[in-house]
């Protein structure tokens, strides 16, 4: 966001530089289709944009990176947090969203190693920044998180539920 409305801030101060403004406004696309004019979105001219593949908004993608690398949130804990900071969601949706999140993150994270993970047998290494002590293979379906959190849906509709009909009782 910074680097964003940087950008725009120069784009805006010092004329010829109105393009920066279009960058930064621009779909984030890793442009890997070739562009289809039918499919293309009016303003960019995209067949493809990354929100779209991912699932996932970059605001949403923000989120659920600082819960999970500044609070190191768990599937569980991520869910619990993002019930309260989105509550104008139904717990479905937040718990959804929470799975897909989860479930990409474990499929790509051995992306993130700087090295070929291997055995090391002390706490410390002379590797400069590349001792990365951090698990990088995770089961995919996180069977127990998901089952927990599937549970706490099914909880939390029920409430849901009993809240909308003591509403209409009093009404």
């Amino acid at each position: 966001q910074d680097l964003k409305r940087m950008l725009i801030h120069i784009s805006s101060e010092y004329p010829g530089f109105g393009v920066l403004a279009e960058i930064a406004n621009a779909p984030p696309t890793a442009e890997l289709r070739p562009i289809d004019s039918a499919a293309a979105t009016a303003e960019a001219g995209h067949s493809q944009t990354d929100e779209e593949d991912m699932g996932m908004t970059y605001e949403e993608l923000g989120y659920f990176g600082r819960l999970r690398k500044i609070s190191r949130c768990g599937p569980v804990s991520m869910f619990n947090k993002l019930l309260i900071m989105w509550s104008h969601l139904p717990s479905s949706e937040v718990a959804a969203k929470v799975k897909r999140f989860f479930y990409y993150y474990s499929v790509n994270r051995h992306k993130m190693t700087t090295i070929t993970p291997s055995y090391h047998a002390e706490a410390y290494s002379p590797d400069d920044n590349r001792f990365d002590l951090r698990q990088f293979l995770y089961n995919t379906r996180w069977t127990r998180q998901f089952a927990v959190i599937d549970e706490m849906v099914a909880r939390n509709v029920e409430v849901e539920d009993t809240a909308v009909l003591d509403k209409d009782k009093n009404d």
